[in-house]
């Protein structure tokens, strides 16, 4: 076998960027004088984005739609209620049984952001199956508990700071846990070649 790689990886990024570039320039009138006609005209296929520098928190903020006026929000929270109402009494329609689901609780978000969590690094895979893992998305739901957490200081009753909090220390316990396994598998060099 050669060491050659049987094929290139070229980067067009940077290709992209200077077309469109170009592109933009071309666009301008005095470029549009000296530069044909089809040359300012973009070309389809995928674009490369740069970032510009973000603009001031207070200019982003300007740019937000405004906010519900209390008429609109009462309208709306009673078309909402009323919609609620109707899916509860088709699906006690269909299972007479089923008494009236638990009111939405501090609680109830506190257990569905580490429920998330746990599920998201693999916990709750079927039995005899490989457990999915999304590390990134656990890391990104646990920092919401945190956030959370941090936004809620001082507005809790002590019932639901307890709950919040051992469920970030559960949270991120197991997001230890299952980091180490995974850079103690990263880490360990491969088995020694048989000679």
């Amino acid at each position: 076998m050669s060491d050659k790689p049987k094929f290139e990886v070229i980067d067009r990024r940077k290709i992209k960027a200077e077309e469109e570039q170009e592109n933009q320039q071309a666009s301008t009138p005095k470029a549009e004088e000296k530069a044909p006609a089809a040359s300012a005209e973009p070309k389809p296929g995928p674009r490369l984005v740069v970032n510009e520098s973000q603009p001031e928190a207070p200019e982003a903020e300007g740019k937000l739609p405004p906010a519900p006026t209390a008429q609109e929000s009462t309208a709306q929270k009673a078309a909402y209620d009323a919609s609620a109402e109707r899916l509860e009494d088709m699906v006690r329609a269909q299972n007479p049984a089923a008494g009236a689901p638990p009111p939405i609780t501090f609680e109830s978000l506190v257990q569905q952001f580490y429920v998330s969590a746990l599920i998201q690094m693999g916990a709750g895979a079927p039995e005899g199956q490989q457990p999915r893992v999304d590390i990134m998305g656990a890391r990104a739901t646990i920092d919401l508990l945190g956030v959370l957490a941090e936004k809620t200081r001082g507005n809790l009753t002590t019932a639901e700071e307890n709950i919040l909090q051992t469920a970030l220390y559960e949270a991120r316990m197991a997001f230890l846990e299952l980091t180490n396994m995974i850079s103690l598998h990263a880490v360990t060099p491969p088995p020694p070649a048989k000679q």
